[in-house]
């Protein structure tokens, strides 16, 4: 055997290697093209995760609680950002709260009724791993490492609809929240340049009935022929590249934007993730790591209803935005917060039932230290599978028996939350 010559095994990986700008928005194990006749007019769910463990008392404080000054020192104060301090939500369940100036489209959004806040959320799980809380978010089991599927890829096929719903992964790989019985397309932008034409020709020819590369080359390709999906980001509505030289805004307003594109292309369900929460250190500066995360997601937000809005397809979408846990109630030596556990989460769109000026849901735990859990964290109130459920059941169409046992074990005594228009 000639030791310089590829294996078949190495040859489909220096093939895919030479094709991995050409294939772009597609993984080798590609889903299947949409069905004939495909509804367009179908129900969509964008889950938004933030990896690190955003602070939900930074970007929805509680002035109106009595304990808020005490208890959160100089990261009660708002100035740096808007000398009139955290936005007002101000409809008439929105309780003590407040959102941060620098969620203005975000503040838009629950002003016009198309969204809500819940306040005090979180898991099952109550320890201070990142790991550990986002298997358990992504899973949708109650402990770590108790299922090894996620519960939203679970729920693909459990929609009781005839085909499985269609889903997307804006990034590299598949994350464990989409990983289940269905394949599912992922897409992330490159700055590679794109290969000549000819080796393209030449590389369907040679791996024409390969079961993997092939079927993926020509998903690609039939993709990459419609307009506005080209693979390379320079190419997209927008002009925004993603390159090296690109800010971390620019590549999440890209991501977003492809996001709503593949699903109004008929994807019914799409994944997207933004990390760098974990916040320590000087969280209070008005450039710092916190701030940058909190302008890039508003960003993000308001690019996912801009690309929802043609064709009305907001008014039947609902984006949840939820991180793994949330921080500590008091600052630390550093200015920053630690590992917590309550924290918030956003349920937006068109097809939500919000209230003019902010609705927040909430069973508010109140922030003196005898009110806090282990007298450091944000008690947990309610649980997010309060919300997942109604969303999966009523939004996708999951029945209740499937919810129980296969997508989200364990929660079935559970609260619905009602968060839905009629």
């Amino acid at each position: 055997m000639n030791p310089n010559r590829p294996t078949p095994a190495r040859r489909r990986l220096l093939a895919a290697a030479a094709l991995a700008p050409w294939l772009g928005a597609v993984r080798l194990a590609v889903a299947a093209p949409p069905p004939a006749g495909a509804d367009p007019a179908a129900a969509r769910l964008v889950f938004v995760l933030l990896r690190g463990g955003m602070d939900g008392l930074m970007a929805v404080p509680a002035p109106g609680d009595p304990a808020f000054a005490a208890a959160r020192g100089p990261l009660a104060d708002y100035s740096a950002w808007n000398a009139a301090g955290p936005l007002p939500l101000a409809a008439a369940d929105a309780g003590p709260f407040a959102l941060h100036p620098l969620l203005p489209e975000l503040h838009a959004m629950l002003a016009q009724g198309d969204g809500l806040v819940l306040h005090a959320c979180g898991l099952p799980y109550r320890e201070r791993s990142h790991f550990d809380a986002q298997q358990v978010l992504e899973s949708g089991g109650s402990r770590p490492h108790e299922l090894a599927t996620g519960w939203l890829g679970r729920a693909l096929q459990a929609a009781g609809r005839p085909e499985p719903l269609r889903a997307v992964a804006l990034e590299t790989a598949v994350p464990l929240l989409l990983r289940g019985p269905v394949d599912v397309d992922s897409w992330a932008p490159n700055t590679l340049a794109e290969p000549a034409p000819d080796l393209v020709a030449r590389l369907q020819q040679l791996y024409r009935q390969d079961a993997a590369l092939g079927q993926a080359l020509a998903r690609a390709r039939s993709l990459r022929e419609e307009p506005g999906m080209a693979a390379n980001p320079q190419g997209m509505a927008g002009g925004m590249a993603a390159g090296p030289g690109a800010g971390r805004n620019a590549q999440a307003l890209t991501v977003a934007r492809k996001a709503a594109d593949f699903l109004q292309r008929g994807s019914q369900v799409a994944v997207l993730e933004l990390g760098g929460w974990d916040s320590h250190v000087n969280q209070a500066a008005p450039n710092g790591g916190a701030a940058n995360s909190l302008r890039t997601l508003d960003a993000m937000l308001a690019a996912l209803r801009e690309g929802l809005q043609p064709g009305g397809l907001w008014q039947r979408s609902v984006i949840v935005v939820a991180t793994e846990f949330g921080r500590e109630v008091a600052v630390n030596g550093n200015q920053g917060t630690d590992h917590g556990s309550g924290g918030v989460a956003f349920v937006l769109g068109g097809a939500v039932r919000g209230a003019p000026g902010g609705r927040v849901l909430a069973d508010w735990p109140g922030l003196a230290p005898a009110q806090r859990s282990e007298g450091r964290d944000l008690r947990i109130t309610t649980d997010l599978r309060s919300a997942l459920r109604p969303l999966l059941h009523q939004h996708l169409g999951v029945p209740r028996a499937a919810l129980d046992t296969l997508v989200l074990p364990g929660s079935a005594a559970l609260p619905a939350l009602d968060l839905l228009r009629a």
